[in-house]
């Protein structure tokens, strides 16, 4: 990590900010026996609050490696009885469909498809573009949170599983992407053209503010549950591993499951001088994954999802022509700070979340992200 991040802060040492959360995280959520016995803790209450129910647990899928492992191992570790939920919002790689649909099929779960409303999903893309920040996947981040909040309370299930680690993925800078009901509502109603749907709990669309997640967390008593934080997860044994146990392909890049990441990665470079490998690749070196001299060395050149036919693909997806395209992300890079949004709010209701978050009521990476994370 280095100062092209936002917000970052160096010691004496020359040790990063970044990793010293990381070294934090490492501490509250230790691995080897305490992790295992932290993991059947998580599953007993699982259990526990599912009991009678079909499903005990909602659980994100995308096809990618971290989902299909903790579906995988919820299933076959755990014997847990997921429901697995994946949101589409029309840019998932075919290679990806494909591992979600066999995965699901040899471990019995049942796959339900949270299909966004086209207008609306290629609408909040196209305005992001315009609102010229780099968080443009603000519409799918918070549509992937909706569907999973909005399946556990159709169905009344309280847990939600994420194949998240910070161990391997990091957690990303604050203004490289920042998720915020009002945010998406603010971009959208300068830039959109397409209504929004309203909010109902079953369907909750796009809208997910802070009132939204009070309903989810107090009223439902719904809880997120990061498996992997408490997981010796390796990416090359778990490659080996699902490959073998559920015929699992690699869509070809880290998030590549999304093929609007060739987008967001390529304006990324282009436009922000954001390479977001760094705090992946950081992580990775963190966890001994990965030497920081093969970090440094990848980082050199530019990424391979950035792939030329895969973005024209995606622009010509959104109804825009190249030109047209262009002329958009030519405005001037801003950031979420130039849009009205709740994060002086969320500054001063810094105790609270940090109870929250400990208390799994929202992801335990919230409190990090948004206080811990730059600024």
């Amino acid at each position: 990590m280095d100062t092209t991040v936002p917000g970052i802060r160096f010691d004496g040492r020359g040790e990063c900010s970044f990793c010293a959360l990381h070294d934090k995280l490492d501490r509250a959520f230790p691995l080897g026996e305490a992790g295992r016995q932290n993991v059947q803790e998580l599953a007993a209450d699982i259990r526990r609050v599912g009991r009678g129910k079909k499903y005990d647990c909602v659980l994100g899928v995308s096809g990618g490696r971290d989902s299909s492992f903790t579906l995988w191992y919820c299933v076959t570790k755990l014997k847990l009885r997921p429901l697995a939920v994946h949101f589409n919002d029309g840019f998932g790689n075919p290679v990806a469909g494909e591992n979600m649909v066999k995965a699901c099929r040899q471990l019995g779960v049942e796959l339900r498809t949270i299909t966004s409303d086209w207008r609306e999903s290629k609408d909040l893309k196209i305005a992001f573009l315009k609102a010229s920040t780099p968080d443009m996947e603000e519409g799918t981040d918070l549509g992937i949170a909706t569907a999973l909040y909005g399946v556990a309370a159709k169905e009344g299930i309280q847990r939600i599983v994420i194949g998240q680690s910070f161990r391997t993925e990091g957690i990303c800078p604050l203004s490289w992407n920042y998720l915020d009901g009002r945010y998406l509502k603010a971009v959208h109603k300068r830039f959109g053209t397409v209504p929004l749907r309203p909010w109902s709990p079953n369907d909750p669309g796009f809208n997910l503010d802070l009132k939204e997640m009070f309903y989810y967390a107090f009223v439902r008593r719904i809880k997120t549950v990061t498996l992997l934080y408490h997981v010796d997860y390796v990416r090359a044994d778990v490659d080996a591993l699902i490959s073998r146990e559920l015929d699992w392909v690699n869509p070809g890049a880290h998030y590549f499951d999304d093929l609007y990441q060739s987008v967001i990665y390529y304006l990324n470079r282009t436009k922000f001088n954001i390479d977001r490998r760094l705090f992946n690749y950081s992580a990775l070196v963190r966890s001994g994954q990965m030497s920081r001299e093969e970090a440094l060395t990848r980082t050199a050149s530019i990424n391979s999802i950035e792939d030329p036919r895969v973005i024209d693909l995606c622009i010509k997806r959104l109804g825009l022509t190249r030109a047209e395209f262009d002329q958009i992300v030519a405005a001037p890079p801003k950031t979420f700070r130039d849009y009205p949004n709740s994060y002086s709010l969320i500054r001063r209701l810094r105790w609270p979340i940090k109870v929250l978050s400990q208390l799994n009521l929202i992801p335990e990476s919230a409190y990090d992200k948004y206080f811990n994370c730059g600024a």
